[in-house]
């Protein structure tokens, strides 16, 4: 059996992952052009390039709908995944430290506990977590999409700072307390600071999902003047009267950028974090 010299190999290995590439990114390229394409060539010309470049679903989506600029919409999902991001880190690593460096009783029973709400879907929840935000008056505001992230109920991010803080060796932790440390101090000046790449992966995740999430803030917001760049998005198309899908795929495509860039910002930590995180414990 002959076999493929290396550089064959290899030149067939990268000409696969091209188009794995090229097949992964085609809908954003195709969301690009359509930006910038006449009105009438979004949905009836099938051409990837358009006949001639029109940005006028920029300057008409900035201009926003239902009488509310486009650009509130950014301000309130900035302020959301800000706070959330903020809220889910503080809280996501305090139970984590709890988990991986305290001792206390039934640590592995509430940990497995912890764990298996993984599996539970985020609809079973949904109506009781409502009900009581609707009983406290909170319905309509910010409060109940940053609130829940304040309590550490994304399970899956614990379980990831845990990961990596008991990579941490622990005789830093008995030199610290050795230094007159408690357990605070312990956790925010040793601790925390090591786990910066899986802090930093919980924040970009944590902010990607925010930034798209559209089902909960559908659920929580009924004032446009609230509304987040999901549900903005939405309003460009009006199934009772003309859709302005150029102003929706332009916002569309304004709207990955803040992702893009915090990406790329933290790429190195994001692939730090999570390869280390999966290796340790």
């Amino acid at each position: 059996m002959t076999v493929l010299p290396r550089t064959a190999r290899s030149f067939g290995w990268h000409v696969l992952c091209l188009g794995i590439v090229a097949v992964v990114l085609y809908p954003l390229v195709w969301l690009a052009f359509a930006s910038v394409k006449p009105p009438d060539e979004i949905l009836s010309r099938l051409a990837l390039l358009p006949t001639r470049f029109v940005f006028d679903g920029y300057t008409k989506g900035w201009e926003g709908a239902a009488g509310v600029g486009f650009g509130r919409f950014f301000l309130n999902s900035f302020l959301v995944a800000g706070l959330s991001v903020a809220a889910n880190v503080l809280s996501c690593s305090l139970a984590a430290f709890a988990f991986a460096r305290l001792e206390f009783r039934f640590r592995g029973a509430l940990f497995a506990f912890m764990i298996t709400t993984l599996m539970l879907p985020y609809h079973v929840t949904l109506i009781p977590q409502y009900v009581i935000f609707q009983q406290a008056g909170l319905v309509n505001t910010f409060v109940p999409l940053i609130l829940p992230k304040l309590l550490a109920t994304e399970a899956f991010f614990v379980f990831l700072i845990v990961q990596f803080m008991r990579g941490i060796p622990r005789e830093l932790d008995e030199a610290a307390i050795i230094d007159g440390c408690s357990v605070y101090r312990t956790f925010w000046h040793v601790v925390l600071p090591l786990s910066k790449p899986a802090l930093v992966t919980t924040s970009i995740f944590t902010f990607i999902w925010t930034w798209n999430d559209f089902f909960t803030q559908m659920v929580y917001l009924n004032d446009t003047e609230k509304f987040t760049v999901p549900l903005g998005l939405r309003l460009f198309v009006d199934t009772s009267s003309e859709s302005n899908f150029g102003a929706m795929f332009a916002m569309s495509a304004l709207a990955l950028v803040p992702i893009v860039l915090f990406f790329l910002a933290f790429q190195r930590l994001l692939v730090e974090g999570v390869s280390t995180s999966g290796l340790k414990g």
